[in-house]
């Protein structure tokens, strides 16, 4: 892989950025013109693109079921030897697939891609927002204004490690600390029916009935889980409910700094701002493809089943992919390290010659909540 280049534009005394999307950054990012621009495609044929937005349900079932069975057998190996040190490899796989694969299945779901039929990517997406406690609706906007403005400083509130980085909340992170409490304290203010003022900036008026009745749900099912914890006087219906989001997470906690951490802030190029990184097939399994990030983001109707075509159809076009998840974080660990002195310290990823764009379609960057 060619050498990487590192951008810094400040080597001085650290100047924190705010992130927050009513701040004086998100005034900003609109007078740089960074809002609701044209965002850079690499060129595919019409042809092809249509081919591979095609949209189908055997590989989304297939996915599925495998990912439910194998829930099932490893959460009934972990009630066979509940009691005994035996648990805990099935505990171990449980809550990977419980508070990782959940995630990715969220994701897809939430873009409508997973499955043709919509009830279908409904349902798993609801299942699987509540096992990685994404509270559908404002998540569901929360991507899209994501992908509308991807790691836009005051627009993008998916920025999963703000700068200057705090390595006390990244340890904290990798079990979900932050965000486990954090999104109980939101559940029970949705519950009431109030949302926050940065909530108001991307989530429609009119679905706000929606996030109070999903968290007066959830509010219920954690209720009903705890209570039988209580009864039987026993961990185990939180090992099965509610506890794998915290001890299952931290391989989607790695996943999501693969992403786009480290990466330029404030430019109108997935190529800039989003990683590719080879997998072996179980984390693929996993991630549900997302390891083809770049290609996601630059096409998001694509489903995950047609990414790793879609890769082959533009690399040429983009950045060398990153061969591992260790060649990833052995960038982004020390990124992040210099980012503590110097938040505007990045990686500049290596751009090919821009491509001519003979027939080819320009996909709609911003994507809207299925």
């Amino acid at each position: 892989m060619p050498e990487q280049h590192a951008a810094s534009e400040n080597s001085g005394k650290p100047v924190p950025r705010d992130y927050r999307l009513t701040g004086p950054e998100a005034a900003k990012a609109a007078q740089k013109g960074l809002v609701s621009a044209n965002w850079y495609q690499s060129p595919i044929p019409r042809k092809r693109l249509k081919e591979l937005m095609q949209r189908r349900d055997g590989p989304a079932l297939r996915d599925t079921a495998i990912w439910l069975l194998a829930m099932v057998v490893t959460g009934f190996g972990g009630y066979w030897f509940w009691g005994s040190w035996a648990c805990v490899p099935f505990f171990f796989v449980y809550g990977l697939l419980y508070g990782t694969a959940s995630n990715a299945r969220w994701h897809e779901a939430g873009h409508g891609t997973a499955f043709k039929t919509r009830w279908m990517n409904d349902a798993v997406y609801q299942l699987s927002s509540f096992m990685f406690m994404f509270e559908p609706q404002v998540w569901r906007w929360s991507h899209a204004r994501h992908h509308t403005d991807t790691i836009i400083v005051g627009r993008d509130p998916e920025i999963v490690e703000p700068r200057p980085p705090s390595l006390i909340n990244m340890v904290l992170s990798f079990f979900r600390m932050p965000y486990a409490l954090k999104t109980m304290g939101s559940v029970c203010r949705h519950a009431v029916g109030r949302m926050d003022e940065e909530e108001q900036t991307f989530i429609p008026e009119s679905e706000w009935p929606k996030v109070k009745r999903d968290a007066r749900v959830w509010l219920a099912i954690y209720g009903l889980v705890l209570g039988a914890a209580l009864y039987l006087q026993s961990w185990l219906p939180l090992m099965f409910i509610g506890l794998p989001t915290l001890y299952g997470g931290w391989l989607s906690y790695l996943f999501g700094l693969t992403q786009h951490v480290g990466l330029a802030e404030d430019v109108l190029d997935h190529r800039s701002n989003c990683r590719t990184i080879y997998m072996n097939p179980v984390l693929r399994f996993m991630y549900l493809n997302m390891n083809y990030h770049l290609e996601h983001h630059m096409y998001p109707m694509v489903p995950f089943h047609a990414l790793a075509q879609l890769h082959e159809e533009i690399r040429h076009d983009c950045p060398p992919p990153y061969t591992s998840l260790y060649e990833a974080f052995r960038e982004i660990i020390p990124t992040i390290w210099k980012q503590r002195k110097d938040p505007n310290y990045h990686i500049r990823r290596p751009l090919p010659p821009r491509a001519e764009p003979a027939a080819t379609v320009q996909a709609e960057a911003e994507v809207t909540p299925a």
